[in-house]
């Protein structure tokens, strides 16, 4: 008896739940829930099997009010559940082979030649959550040596990401800042025979390289090649007429290492030095020496960048610097969307994202647009910790952190989509206004709602009434259909006790507030852009709606959680 209690009590909870979520409790799923919490129940899996088969045949013959009622009895113990759940696989082991307590330095390094996409995010947390760990620093390192694609925009933007997902920065420096002291190491370098000045086109270098074969200006002597450096420096060549070398192996395995460039000409103002130099290092140079000069201990970056490892360690053995450890893990994927830089560009100058905030993109600012929280961004980036493992998500991952974080805090109103008018009679006499709770287990406080003899509701909601139907006006009272019709739906007032009928949501026709919904679909339908990935659906909100502030969250009832992009066109962004 107590098994058949226990087992009873376990599977309606899930069968509710599972009815709630798929209109319909389904036996296996009940099933496989109920001895997944309990795994010894397996050893009677039959006996159990067929008390869940009883409890889902009940459960399926209640009205959808009625498992409504009983399963918010149980929502709190689901939410709980989910939580720990998030917070489990959220947790992946945050260690750092070699990383020594108090001696610990990272940082978070982007190009700014764009804006701060969720990958970035998830290296940027990954190494404040390290610094804290090691009792260490991060710094935000801007590498901005390619004067063509870098901006102060770019800066501004990223420090402004950085402050607004509330990630710790203890200092920040600049690649470009470090130029002259690079030339330096540069001469080192050809001074130890270990660089060369070329004079080869593009395609001839890049054939050569893939050939594994060195061009005449690799056997230069040091003296040559100082002179040719020293012409590149005060301007004797143009833009992409020569180059600076590294000598190492033609015949690698590894192409990184045939003789890659390491400074080239670039005629173009910089953002930050303006026409200081013209001559600029690039990523393989200026990296690793600045890791080291600026006391870097721990670095970590993308797999992209593997091959590169071996490189990095290179330039710094050759200059007998310090070398910092690095680590690379898997960049962050998001499912039909973009993080090109470029075509992100076309799409914005066709017209077809409003800018770099566009809701429908993953940058930082279109999250924050959209109305994804900090929190969320945090817990969502950290889950995949310091894995090799490509991350390829979608984008329902992090609407699920986002609303574990805003459920609390957002309060609930009335919306109506494809309003049907509905006139009652017989309502309480003189009720103009009623309170309604704005959130419905958290003190959030109540909202007045006015109440006329015409109220709307949803069409969808209307399709299902028929001259008889009872239904209950959410919070209201319920009504009694005495014609439907295309007209709209004549009602009479029936009484305000509880009734086993559907609830619907309502707003006074009198009253009512136009609204438009954004809602966002998947940016790409495989590599093409989703033309239908925001649609704008007009609605209809109660008047508490116009006390709304911008960017402010709040869940329509059986809708879901928006945020208000537009105070003057009440428009809202769907979450």
């Amino acid at each position: 008896m107590v098994l058949d209690r226990k087992v009873r009590e376990e599977a309606r909870k899930f069968a509710l739940k599972n009815a709630i979520d798929y209109g319909k409790a389904d036996v296996g799923a009940v099933l496989s829930k109920v001895l997944a919490a309990d795994p010894e129940l397996r050893e009677s899996v039959n006996e159990v099997g067929a008390l869940v088969k009883e409890v889902v045949q009940e459960v399926n013959r209640m009205s959808e009010a009625s498992v409504q009622k009983e399963f918010d009895s149980h929502a709190g113990e689901f939410e709980k559940r989910e939580r720990e759940k998030q917070e489990r696989s959220a947790k992946p082991k945050m260690e750092l082979e070699g990383a020594v307590v108090g001696r610990f330095a990272t940082r978070f390094a982007p190009e700014p030649n764009g804006y701060m996409q969720l990958g970035h995010a998830k290296m940027a947390w990954l190494g404040r959550e390290f610094a804290s760990i090691y009792k260490g620093t991060l710094a935000l390192y801007f590498d901005d040596t390619n004067p063509e694609k870098e901006k102060q925009e770019y800066v501004d933007s990223f420090k402004k990401d950085v402050e607004w997902l509330g990630i710790k920065v203890d200092r920040e420096y600049y690649a470009s800042d470090h130029v002259a002291q690079l030339y330096v190491y540069a001469g080192r370098l050809i001074d130890d025979g270990h660089a060369y000045v070329c004079t080869c086109d593009a395609e001839k270098m890049k054939r050569l390289r893939f050939e594994g074969e060195g061009c005449e200006h690799r056997k230069h002597s040091k003296e040559k090649s100082a002179e040719l450096w020293k012409k590149m420096l005060e301007g004797g060549f143009k833009d992409g007429e020569a180059v600076l070398r590294i000598r190492l192996d033609m015949k690698s395995e590894n192409t990184t290492l045939r003789d890659p460039v390491i400074f080239r000409i670039v005629d173009h103002e910089h953002y930050r030095q303006g026409r200081r130099y013209r001559v600029w290092p690039t990523y393989d140079f200026n990296t690793p020496i600045v890791d080291s000069i600026e006391g870097i201990t721990d670095a970590t970056r993308t797999k992209e960048y593997e091959l590169r490892e071996e490189l990095y360690y290179k330039v710094l053995d050759l200059l007998k610097l310090r070398k910092p450890r690095m680590r690379v893990i898997a960049r962050l994927e998001v499912k039909d969307n973009i993080t090109s830089k470029r075509k992100t560009n076309e799409l914005i100058n066709e017209g077809l994202l409003e800018g770099y905030d566009d809701p429908r993109l993953i940058t930082i600012a279109g999250l924050r647009r959209r109305g994804i929280q900090p929190g969320a961004v945090k817990s969502f980036v950290l889950r995949f910790g310091m894995s090799k493992t490509n991350s390829w998500v979608g984008m329902d991952m992090l609407l699920a952190e986002n609303r574990l974080v805003i459920d609390d805090i957002s309060r609930r109103l009335f919306l109506v989509q494809e309003p049907v008018e509905v006139r009652i009679t017989g309502a309480p006499k003189g009720l103009k206004n009623v309170k309604l709770n704005l959130h419905p287990s958290k003190d959030l406080g109540q909202r007045e709602a006015s109440v006329s003899d015409t109220l709307l509701i949803s069409g969808s909601d209307a399709k299902t009434l028929n001259a008889g139907s009872i239904f209950r006006l959410k919070d209201l009272f319920n009504v009694r259909v005495s014609k439907a019709g295309k007209e709209g739906i004549a009602a009479e007032y029936a009484g305000n006790e509880s009734v086993d009928a559907p609830k619907f949501q309502w707003v006074d026709a009198k009253k009512r507030v136009r609204c438009e919904l954004m809602l966002i679909g998947p940016l790409l339908v495989g590599e093409k852009f989703n033309e239908k990935s925001l649609i704008r659906v007009e609605a209809y909100a109660e008047e508490f709606v116009n006390s709304l502030e911008k960017d402010e969250i709040v869940q329509f009832e059986r809708v879901g959680f928006y945020k208000l992009d537009d105070v003057k066109h009440k428009t809202f962004i769907a979450l």
